[in-house]
């Protein structure tokens, strides 16, 4: 009886102090990185203990709330911008930026015969409502504008558009056939490293500047330990492995 107790107790001081040692960090992350970051939240709980609270948004939105005192403790970006600016404005902790991927933008459409290998679709008279994301707050929106300009079909394709805030939004306007075609991140229409629907054109990484995303330890987390795990995890060659297969390049 007393060795029961015994290894009761031992049982419950063991749950105890993993539940004193875990810790939680509030990550704001650009909308492009949302499911992969919950595949990486997982395995941190799995091997650490330690949980996020993940909040999803268009990059200059989160810079925004930042600005505005949001409590996040992390930042996953969607260009490498953001951080520098947070960086000189003294709300990162020091030494913590990093490039965690290099995103890629394809051309979208929910309909799996609408969209050729050369993207020669955007050119078609008859095509319909484009979806982009808002340049002014998400970088992916930034990039598909640029395409748009070295295509020569900016003013062509003016009046078909439809502004999402981030590029959440924007694969929301074509997967719902809102869109027919859009700008989306290529993580988000993989699963598994795969197509998951739909038709969509590898966009030349010559037609728009690289989407470097870096990520930063805010200020006031610089002593949070789930955001110091998380960023070590990011950095594993596991979980580069994992990013890579959301389609991103390392």
């Amino acid at each position: 009886m007393n060795a029961t107790l015994n290894i009761l107790t031992v049982s419950l001081g063991l749950c105890a102090t993993a539940q004193v040692l875990a810790a939680e960090a509030k990550v704001a992350v650009a909308a492009n990185f949302a499911e992969p970051l919950k595949a990486v939240a997982a395995v941190l709980e799995k091997t650490t203990g330690h949980t996020l609270t993940i909040t999803v948004g268009a990059t200059g939105k989160l810079y925004a709330q930042i600005k505005n005192g949001a409590p996040f403790d992390v930042l996953l970006s969607a260009d490498r911008a953001t951080p520098e600016l947070l960086e000189k404005e003294g709300l990162v902790a020091p030494g913590s930026r990093f490039t965690y991927a290099t995103g890629k933008l394809v051309l979208w459409s929910a309909d799996a015969s609408r969209v050729d290998a050369d993207g020669k679709v955007l050119a078609q008279p008859k095509l319909g409502k484009v979806a982009y994301a808002n340049p002014k707050l998400a970088p992916y929106g930034a990039a598909a504008v640029e395409v748009m300009d070295k295509l020569g079909l900016t003013a062509t394709l003016t009046p078909k558009l439809v502004q999402g805030e981030s590029i959440g939004q924007t694969y929301t306007f074509v997967y719902s056939g809102n869109a027919e075609v859009g700008f989306v991140a290529l993580s988000q229409v993989l699963e598994g490293g795969k197509l998951k629907g739909g038709s969509m054109w590898h966009i030349p990484p010559s037609l728009y500047t690289p989407i470097q995303q870096d990520a930063v330890i805010l200020k006031n987390a610089a002593g949070n330990e789930a955001a110091q795990a998380l960023v070590k995890l990011l950095k594993s060659p596991n979980i580069k492995d994992l990013i890579r297969s959301y389609g991103y390049a390392l």
